[in-house]
């Protein structure tokens, strides 16, 4: 797996040296050497690695990594410019449309959001082919917690869009009060009808950044 690169580094170094750490190491090496695994293995830390520590205001939490062929790269709910747009992005894509006015692109890569400042986190950052959650348990969501209890000892304004239960069981650490937690229902065809559409997570989280000074975030994908 390729190394952090950043200011992430030093406060989850922690994290590396621990026991659990040790075993999740030699799990996730022993699965990329014997099956199909995703993202491959030199994006899993795409989230840290696009999105510095100190340039962090925005937090997506997402379950685990698409599994099937050439669609995870690292960011929740995104997908290469080349692949299909899967159903959540859809939806979110939708919300969007409806909250911002963003035109509806012709792809799901959202790169552009975690350049921005949008970490897209995964509660676990590796998954078998064509096996959702077969990687949970292994040892990943300790580490992704590890990161939220960082993010909470920041001291500035950061807001969570916390999408169904996982992500907001996720969050449940976050107590700083300069943090704004918003909470809906998951984009999933199954659930985005419960209340993810009409939400206005996308317009709340820009007014927020704004009334903190933080410059908004520019949630228009291109088409390419």
């Amino acid at each position: 797996m390729a190394a952090i690169s950043n200011d992430w580094l030093e406060p989850l170094s922690v994290e590396f040296r621990k026991t659990y750490y040790k075993d999740l190491y030699e799990k996730v090496v022993s699965e990329y050497s014997s099956v199909p695994v995703y993202p491959p293995a030199d994006d899993v830390f795409n989230a840290f690695n696009f999105t510095p520590l100190s340039k962090v205001k925005c937090v997506i939490i997402g379950q685990d990594p698409y599994h099937n062929v050439g669609q995870a790269h690292g960011l929740c709910f995104s997908v290469k410019p080349d692949v299909a747009i899967p159903p959540s992005l859809v939806n979110i894509y939708k919300e969007l449309h409806d909250d911002l006015g963003c035109e509806i692109p012709n792809n799901g890569y959202l790169k552009k959001w975690a350049d921005q400042g949008v970490l897209m986190l995964n509660a676990v950052l590796t998954v078998r082919a064509h096996q959702a959650n077969s990687h949970q348990g292994f040892g990943w969501e300790k580490f992704t917690d590890a990161a939220i209890r960082i993010l909470n000892e920041q001291d500035r304004p950061i807001v969570y869009l916390l999408w169904g239960t996982p992500a907001q069981k996720k969050a449940a650490q976050v107590n700083n009060p300069k943090h704004l937690l918003l909470k809906a229902p998951h984009p999933s065809p199954l659930s985005a009808y419960r209340g993810f559409f009409g939400c206005k997570h996308f317009s709340q989280a820009n007014e927020f950044l704004r009334q903190n000074g933080l410059d908004p975030i520019d949630w228009q994908i291109e088409n390419v």
